[in-house]
This record gives structure tokens, sequence and C-alpha cells, in this order.
């Protein structure tokens, strides 16, 4: 997957909006003002995914791109290689997952909103 790949799926999903709040180089992506993913514009070795903490086990022992959060909750994120070693359509699978989580987490009038029922 190379970057425009996965900024254009993540603009595709409903609500999403991007931005540089950290610094220059480092894109996230939010629903409801929350972020759901995070990555380097510059090196794009992996993307940062929250990721429900029973599944990121899992998923860490089946996947070797897929290791602990880098700089974020070992527990909830997974920082998902961009090695070639998994699909392009898995991982829009596990984007699709954090952007779930987190629009889940919303509170219902931003939910409502972002799905355009207000």
């Amino acid at each position: 997957m190379n970057i425009e790949s996965l900024r254009s799926y993540c603009l595709s999903l409903k609500g999403t909006t991007e931005d540089f709040p950290f610094d220059q180089q480092t894109l996230v992506f939010r629903v409801g003002g929350k972020i759901y993913a995070l990555v380097d514009v510059e090196s794009f070795d992996y993307v940062n995914l929250k990721c429900d903490p029973e599944r990121a086990i899992d998923l860490r022992e089946q996947y070797s791109a897929i290791q602990p959060g880098y700089h974020m909750s070992k527990a909830h994120w997974n920082s998902v290689y961009n090695d070639g070693s998994l699909s392009d359509s898995f991982i829009n699978e596990l984007i699709d997952h954090s952007y779930a989580l987190i629009f889940k987490s919303l509170p219902v009038k931003i939910r409502k909103e972002v799905s355009g029922s207000i």
C-alpha cells in the first residue's frame, strides 16, 4: 500500500478529517475529532491503528508486520508495518476496525452528525 492509497481510503470513511497536529510529517485521521490512524508521510514505514486489545494480541501473534503501537498505548494501538506482507484489503479492514472503535466511542449526538442523521 502506498501513502496515497491509505489516505484515499481513510478519507472515504464517513466524517473523516485529516490534519498535522504534532508536526509536518505525522498525518492524523480523525472521526468526530478523535484519532483513529496516524502515519508518517515522509517515510510511511507503518500506520498506527486503534485495535480491540484481545484482537491486537491475536494479530501480533499471527503477523510479524503488526506490532504494539509505536509511541502509543501498547494495549489499544498497533503499528501496522508497510513491508508488503499484508494485502491492501487486509490493511483496509484494520483501518475499518480502528474507525469503528473510535466511532462507537463518540457521543450519540456526534455519531448522528457524522452519519448525517441531524
